[in-house]
């Protein structure tokens, strides 16, 4: 049942001042991006770094915002005049206002809310469970990476007529996820395994984990924490806490209470056998590698969690679509399978995405690698354990961009690849004419960096 927030809610919620408006107004849907605001939506203007949104008021109204919250800003009584209907609000601080009224959203529904935290795999993990829980549930989920202080308030806020709720949070620092799940309030916390990514800010993988185990803190009286019990921190952790929480396990490790065996990978995909209480189930998934094997086997985790029948996840998995530029198999114009995996990338993403490119049996494997972001002093290390991987999964033709990523060439070059395999590049150009040159039919090529490179533009050129 669709429970909306009044004006009068948002004033008492934020201690907002209302300028001007009808306090017993509904407001449906929020909008922080007057470029993608659509009529109807209330306007939250954000202070960045670099400007105000709350100056862009205007503009919002012009779009036919149904009102605005504001923070430092004096609004034109002439502006005021224009859009008589408008409804004004001013607050002290806008995320803290959004972040309340998210919190006050969700305590007026009671449903199901799993929350998902990780070093990789978040949002693929997110959209595997979710399509899970929509074999029982009408399910709200994370809208592409709206998973911080900002986005998740505004998931929350869109909650209508949903039965359950997938939430995503990410973080760089300590002390965030803390603040994310006392507004979610999971009854499932999922923790998909603790890598490198951050740590540029967190200086040591422990400290990672000490972040994203905040999660439990808003975890439900009777909630549930679901880890990946092959990543070794997380194992470490589940045999030496003292928790009052129920935990489920789930990995390639016999110790798990879920597992999973006899992995076949082929190139649109991958089949396993999980072994859910004794019992063995035949599960199939719509995508390769071995990592999503694991996002699959945490929704199962998921699922026997919230009490889904197994067979009725297992049909979730099978019909579960992975999010844009995640791992997307594609084809180029001259035929060649390209695997578009160009969202983000950290040392743990690019070894999962080389490991399944060398399992391929395509007669020819491409790496083309660009630079992975926020990793600090730990950054020359991490990419040269990226041309460890290059080397051992045995890839044939490696091309990278970018001044970090030449680090992953020169290792792969010291341990034994063929410099002629090798190409260096500065920009994405580059690589873009010596994929068009060099590409052939039967190719495999996995094109892969952090969303700031936009290696879209590659696949976009060759596909």
């Amino acid at each position: 049942m669709n429970k909306p927030i009044t004006i009068k809610n948002i004033i008492e919620i934020t201690n907002g001042k209302l300028i001007c408006g009808n306090e017993n107004a509904i407001c449906e849907e929020f909008s922080k991006d007057t470029r993608e605001l659509t009529k109807g939506q209330m306007y939250v203007g954000i202070q960045g770094e670099k400007f105000n949104g709350s100056t862009l008021y205007e503009q919002a109204l012009e779009k036919g915002a149904c009102g605005c919250i504001l923070q430092n800003v004096e609004v034109d009584s002439k502006i005021l005049q224009k859009y008589p209907n408008a409804i004004i609000i001013i607050v002290e601080n806008t995320v803290t206002a959004l972040q309340k009224m998210a919190a006050y959203k969700r305590s007026l529904y009671q449903i199901p809310v799993v929350a998902i935290t990780g070093s990789v795999g978040k949002t693929s993990t997110k959209d595997m469970i979710a399509s899970v829980l929509s074999q029982k549930y009408k399910v709200l989920k994370t809208k592409g990476n709206y998973n911080n202080e900002i986005g998740l308030p505004l998931t929350i806020l869109r909650l209508r007529e949903e039965q359950a709720m997938v939430v995503e949070m990410g973080m760089t620092s300590l002390g965030e996820i803390s603040l994310l799940t006392q507004i979610a309030k999971p009854d499932v916390a999922v923790i998909t395994n603790i890598g490198t990514a951050h740590i540029e800010y967190l200086k040591t993988r422990e400290n990672i984990l000490k972040a994203k185990l905040e999660i439990i803190e808003g975890l439900s009286e009777n909630g549930t924490i679901i880890i990946n019990n092959d990543n070794d921190l997380l194992h470490n952790w589940n045999q030496t806490q003292n928790t009052k929480y129920a935990i489920i396990t789930y990995g390639l490790n016999e110790q798990s209470n879920i597992i999973g065996k006899e992995i076949q990978f082929h190139e649109n995909g991958s089949t396993y056998k999980a072994v859910v209480e004794e019992k063995e189930y035949n599960v199939e998934i719509p995508v390769g590698g071995e990592h999503f094997v694991s996002n699959s086997l945490c929704a199962l985790a998921v699922a026997k969690a919230m009490n889904i029948e197994i067979e009725k996840a297992i049909k979730g998995i099978a019909n579960f679509e992975l999010t844009k530029n995640r791992m997307q198999i594609q084809k180029a114009k001259i035929g060649a399978t390209i695997i578009n995996d160009c969202y983000n990338a950290n040392y743990d993403s690019m070894k999962a995405a080389l490991n399944y490119l060398g399992k391929l049996t395509n007669p020819r494997k491409i790496a083309v690698l660009g630079d992975m972001k926020e990793l600090g002093e730990y950054s020359k290390k991490l990419h040269e354990q990226v041309g460890e991987e290059v080397y051992q999964n045995k890839i044939d033709l490696l091309i990278c961009v970018g001044e970090e990523a030449k680090a992953i060439a020169k290792k792969a070059q010291e341990l034994g690849m063929k410099q002629e395999d090798i190409f260096v590049c500065n920009q994405k150009e580059e690589a873009i004419q010596i994929l068009q040159k060099n590409l052939q039919k039967e190719d495999a090529v996995l094109v892969k960096a952090s969303n700031s490179c936009k290696f879209i533009e590659i696949c976009e050129a060759i596909c």
